[in-house]
């Protein structure tokens, strides 16, 4: 709350003086110059008020950004993996295969990951939360090579009772403290929303309110005052109404006052973007892989073409997906387009940098984005991977045949090949291409001619053009 010591006092003071016992009136020029004194004090206690207000919202959006957003998103993907862990554990005592117990691996080392990533924030709450996390996922990897021992020892009886005794109880304590976090970070989120929205209307409210009391300051200049401030003002406050609704696209704040207000119209614009851009990219991710979307995949073309910069687009798309599909099931064909997104990210990680992109086009498409100096040691090693990586998705009689049978579109059986991967690169310094959908099209019509190999390739467009 606002006070002032007795205000009308100091103002009557100000604009009266007395001598010798005679009231004298002052100038119209002074009592102007009193009211824009006046008026100019009480400006920058709103441009304060607001830019206070705005930093905080600009606080709570920074938390919402670096801290409840990652739990959320690593959250989701540490309990999809440790649920994938656990059926490759169920599995592995039915069907003792080796590359199950590989895959359970590589399920529990991205479980871990997940936990090295959420433990770089700042917040001791999640770091004794991460800190049980680890401490029960470290307890069922230490039972699994128990079972693993009591498998190889003939003990499968024994190793089941143990899978489903104190491994299940485990798992599902551990499954439990993941959605529990995410539950948490979700709920923090909505609260720091509220927050946003209530501290905005009232910043709103309070600079009305402020500004109504300046008008008192004098007629001319008042007028004057009213209207150079109070439009700005109810834009300001109409931006935050939209705002609070959830309407991020609102795009009437025109304000280029050279003042507090003007920042405070700029920083608005910045917050409100900043919010718009974490609920598109929240809304675009793939719910299956948690890799962005097109929206993302676009930006980032468009970002680069812009720049001036040379730059590789990869289209990746898998051959002869949709059969497997058809034999296998649904789901787990969607553990196929997993095991690819890990299989990008893994390559950014061993031949790519910090500045490279991996995104979800949709169903069995995705992109990579790099510098041109590593596309093809990338592409070389997203194709290893995946020739290594997707036998262990078929059964051993289609795996040693080297085929399946399956229908084609129009009904007729037919043999599909295992899966292949094919990879269409393209690249630019902005120069070539006058937008991020031709750039798109072009690497899509590529990764099509590589799918005429019967083998996991790439093609580049200076290849084909050589040709």
């Amino acid at each position: 709350m606002l006070r002032f010591n007795n205000p009308a006092a100091k103002f009557r003071k100000l604009i009266f003086s007395r001598t010798e016992g005679h009231c004298m009136k002052l100038t119209i020029a002074k009592k102007l110059l009193a009211a824009y004194l006046l008026m100019a004090l009480l400006t920058i206690l709103v441009g304060s008020y607001a830019l206070f207000s705005l930093q905080h919202l600009n606080e709570l959006a920074y938390t919402i950004l670096k801290k409840d957003f990652l739990i959320i998103y690593h959250g989701r993907q540490m309990l999809d993996s440790l649920l994938a862990q656990e059926r490759s554990e169920k599995k592995f005592i039915i069907l003792k295969d080796p590359a199950l117990e590989e895959l359970y691996r590589a399920r529990s080392s991205a479980v871990k990951e997940g936990i090295k990533k959420l433990q770089k924030i700042p917040d001791p709450d999640v770091a004794k939360q991460l800190a049980r996390i680890r401490a029960l996922h470290d307890e069922c990897d230490a039972l699994y090579q128990r079972e693993i021992a009591l498998i190889q020892s003939r003990q499968a009886d024994e190793a089941g009772r143990l899978s489903e005794g104190i491994v299940k109880q485990k798992t599902e304590t551990l499954a439990e403290l993941l959605r529990t976090m995410q539950k948490q970070a979700e709920n923090d989120v909505d609260q720091k929303m509220n927050l946003i929205r209530s501290r905005g209307t009232n910043a709103a409210t309070v600079t009305t309110v402020l500004f109504l009391i300046s008008l008192g300051g004098g007629v001319g200049l008042a007028l004057f005052v009213t209207y150079a401030i109070s439009l700005p003002l109810r834009k300001l406050k109409t931006a935050t109404g939209f705002i609070a609704d959830g309407n991020f696209d609102y795009d009437d704040l025109k304000i280029n006052h050279q003042d507090e207000i003007g920042e405070l119209a700029k920083r608005f614009r910045i917050m409100a973007g900043r919010l718009k851009l974490l609920e598109q990219l929240n809304l675009d991710a793939s719910p299956l892989t948690r890799l962005p979307g097109n929206i993302a995949i676009e930006q980032q073309i468009e970002k680069r073409l812009a720049a001036k910069q040379p730059f590789s687009l990869c289209h990746a798309d898998l051959d002869n997906f949709k059969p497997f599909a058809d034999k296998y099931g649904y789901a787990w064909a969607s553990e196929i387009i997993k095991e690819v997104a890990d299989i990008l990210l893994g390559a950014l990680k061993t031949s790519g940098l910090d500045s490279d992109f991996v995104g979800h086009i949709g169903g069995d498409d995705f992109v990579i984005i790099t510098g041109p100096d590593r596309a093809e040691d990338i592409c070389r090693h997203v194709i290893a991977e995946f020739d290594r990586r997707i036998v262990r998705f078929y059964e051993d009689r289609d795996r040693d045949a080297g085929f399946i049978i399956g229908k084609d579109r129009r009904g007729n059986v037919q043999q599909f090949p295992l899966m292949t991967i094919s990879i269409g690169v393209v690249t630019d310094d902005g120069s070539r291409f006058d937008s991020p959908l031709t750039m798109a099209r072009t690497a899509a019509d590529l990764k099509e001619f590589a799918k005429a190999n019967p083998i996991s390739n790439y093609v580049k467009l200076e290849d084909v053009q050589k040709h």
